[in-house]
């Protein structure tokens, strides 16, 4: 099936992630809500049949499919329907190699058409990583299949996301908090080695770029520290003096709001100061974010030539069919490509 011709709003793939956990549902309840068509051009990588399965899933919901979009009557998604659902073997709540390979053919064309400059933003349900490897994904996460799929070698990071609360702690509007990373999906034996002035400067780079798309115009950085007490002024360590100070010092004379190194014990504790936080390595941040706000997080896959977002959470098998998933993570995923594509 064809694309059919573009509007003037963003055109954001969506695919269903793994078939065997909530992706389905999750991503049936976002299609559902006819808000989102009047905000973007959606196009949906699956076939009918696994389409109609998500949409018993999520409790019987309606999804307006278009026959085709003007610029000024969105009409409903459309579904981009290549008739291979019957080529892979899934079952729910299961791991399996068919499910990650089924998971991987809908990414596949979903960037093949962000290649083609058909698309301008991909949000994808949550995926199973060992359904991925047994499928033979090679690489330790998937940025980096994104990045290998796509012939990047720039600076890349995961980026999570928690939602902002109703007002800071002073009555203003608050800003959802961004994480990014220095060092991923690593063993913490190889952090210190990665951590260098390069790394940390080009992370925060790109975290203050990713912050501007998604709508700060003038995004403020903190940046963590590697060691306990900030290194302790060489005690401890002396990334922050070799590496990390020297990186922020380096930004802030391009102009970046950045502050740091600070110590990663306290850093989330003044959360309301910064519209985003470096950290060193995975845990660093991950377990802060999640304390702070677990439910609807968002993950970026930060630095790549095309938005791409997902919810924070897993496929969450134990209640595969149950309609008991919460769309709130799909849907801030869905508003955060949408924002970045414009922008």
């Amino acid at each position: 099936m064809e694309l059919e011709p573009r509007t003037r709003r963003p055109r954001i793939a969506v695919t269903l992630g793994d078939p065997s956990g909530i992706g389905p549902e999750v991503a049936a309840k976002l299609l559902s809500n006819p808000a989102n068509a009047q905000r973007a051009d959606i196009v949906v990588l699956a076939d009918k049949p696994e389409l109609d399965s998500a949409i018993g899933d999520a409790g019987g919901v309606h999804i307006a499919v278009s026959e085709g979009h003007t610029p000024t009557d969105p009409r409903g998604v459309q579904v981009l329907d290549d008739g291979t659902t019957s080529e892979y073997r899934t079952a729910r709540g299961e791991v399996s190699k068919a499910s990650g390979a089924r998971s991987l053919h809908q990414l596949k064309r979903a960037l093949s058409l962000a290649q083609a400059g058909e698309v301008d933003a991909i949000v994808f349900a949550p995926l199973n990583k060992s359904s991925l490897k047994q499928a033979g994904m090679a690489e330790e996460d998937e940025l980096r299949w994104f990045a290998n799929q796509l012939g990047f070698a720039g600076r890349t990071s995961e980026i999570n996301i928690i939602a902002a609360p109703a007002t800071t702690a002073s009555g203003g509007p608050a800003s959802p908090l961004w994480t990014s990373r220095v060092t991923s999906h690593v063993g913490l034996e190889d952090v210190a080695a990665r951590v260098t002035m390069t790394a940390v400067l080009e992370t925060i780079e790109l975290t203050h770029r990713l912050r501007w798309e998604s709508g700060i115009e003038k995004p403020r950085l903190g940046v963590c520290a590697l060691n306990p007490h900030n290194g302790e002024g060489g005690a401890f360590g002396r990334h922050e003096i070799d590496h990390i100070a020297p990186a922020v010092g380096l930004a802030r004379a391009r102009g970046m709001d950045v502050q740091g190194p600070l110590p990663c014990d306290t850093i989330f504790l003044k959360r309301e100061e910064f519209d985003a936080v470096v950290t060193m390595y995975h845990d660093q941040g991950q377990i802060a974010m999640k304390l702070l706000g677990f439910d609807g997080g968002v993950t970026v896959q930060g630095g790549l030539p095309i938005p791409v977002a997902t919810p924070a959470h897993g496929t969450a098998f134990d209640i595969v069919g149950k309609n008991m998933a919460s769309v709130t993570s799909m849907q801030n995923a869905f508003d955060i490509a949408v924002t970045m594509a414009v922008r």
